[in-house]
């Protein structure tokens, strides 16, 4: 007698749209690899940074030029006269113009790609898409990170607190005398105080700022535009995300339900890639030339540390948190 055959049937587990299951397979498929790591196109990316530290602080130690070149560990630099570089000099141009005001370039650049590219709503016009509110909620989200590291965080931002923590203190306030002659609150100066009533900002630990603004504003830009060149070039986006139900699927699950909304398109504008992505090559540039002149080693290391501290938050933190994804979203999603 032969055997009844079984009727096939469609598989509804996974999730659907309009009630047809979705027709990618990855979407519901569960992968070993946690979502708390990076593609490898991101892993390439970011691991570009400490390699271009590392570089910096070889280079440094082996050039001879910069090897016999005096240094201030005052102010983190060569004196401007024996400078083994132009660009080891704090006054070059592109450090004034550009490092100085380096979060201006990258909002500029960041609102240029926010206006100008179909997938985040339509190009030139200011309607507020939700991948366009997202992306400005990640970009804002960073901004306070920035801000409170480097500008103000109910008084001194986190770098002078971290050097007054560790020892240092403003030249002016090191004599006995000194101190007892101001009141408790001169005691809190900032870098940018010491130095406006001619005083030098010695003994501490001091994060290096320009690390931290130049991985800080060059990796935003990176993972906002990212998507964006992986559909243009072909590249395979194999970001994970966790499910509310606790499961791992690809981020085309996301991809997949968002079919429909404003914004969505294939073709890519590409004024604003270039132009975040010329402000990402400078900085890298900036950034290997701060590796080679200026700061210690472990200076330099910290202002790393910190700048993928709030990274990690905005852009990978969501991938395990379907509740912080909601609010901040994903690039590209």
């Amino acid at each position: 007698m032969s055997a009844r055959r079984k009727p096939q049937t469609s598989s509804t587990n996974g999730p659907s749209l309009n009630g047809t299951p979705l027709s990618t397979p990855s979407a519901t498929t569960t992968t070993t690899r946690s979502p708390f790591l990076p593609t490898r196109l991101e892993a390439l990316l970011i691991s570009l940074y400490p390699s271009t530290l590392l570089l910096g602080s070889i280079f440094s130690t082996i050039s001879p030029t910069t090897r016999r070149a005096p240094y201030s560990s005052v102010s983190q630099s060569h004196p401007p006269e024996h400078a083994p570089s132009y660009f080891a000099q704090k006054k070059n141009v592109f450090n004034v113009y550009f490092v100085k005001i380096g979060w201006f370039w990258t909002t500029a650049a960041f609102l240029i790609f926010l206006f100008t590219h179909p997938s985040l709503g339509p190009v030139l016009r200011p309607t507020l898409t939700s991948r366009r509110v997202k992306a400005v909620l990640r970009y804002v989200s960073v901004t306070v990170w920035w801000a409170v590291v480097t500008q103000w965080f109910f008084g001194p931002p986190l770098i002078d607190r971290g050097f007054r923590f560790t020892g240092g203190q403003c030249e002016l306030l090191r004599s006995v005398e000194g101190k007892d002659s101001m009141p408790d609150t001169r005691e809190y100066f900032t870098a940018a105080a010491c130095k406006a009533v001619g005083g030098a900002w010695k003994g501490g630990h001091d994060i290096s700022g320009h690390v931290f603004l130049l991985i800080l504003g060059s990796a935003l830009l990176w993972l906002e535009v990212l998507p964006a060149l992986t559909r243009a070039e072909g590249l395979r986006d194999g970001r994970r995300i966790m499910l509310r139900d606790g499961k791992v699927a690809s981020v085309a699950v996301e991809k997949e339900l968002d079919i429909g909304t404003e914004g969505k398109g294939d073709q890519v504008t590409r004024t604003g890639v270039k132009v975040a992505l010329g402000v990402v090559a400078l900085m890298w540039w900036m950034l290997l030339m701060t590796a080679a002149f200026f700061h210690t080693w472990f200076e330099k290391f910290t202002g790393l540390v910190v700048a993928f501290a709030g990274l990690w938050v905005v852009y990978f933190a969501p991938r395990v948190v379907p509740a912080l994804r909601a609010v901040l979203g994903m690039p590209g999603v």
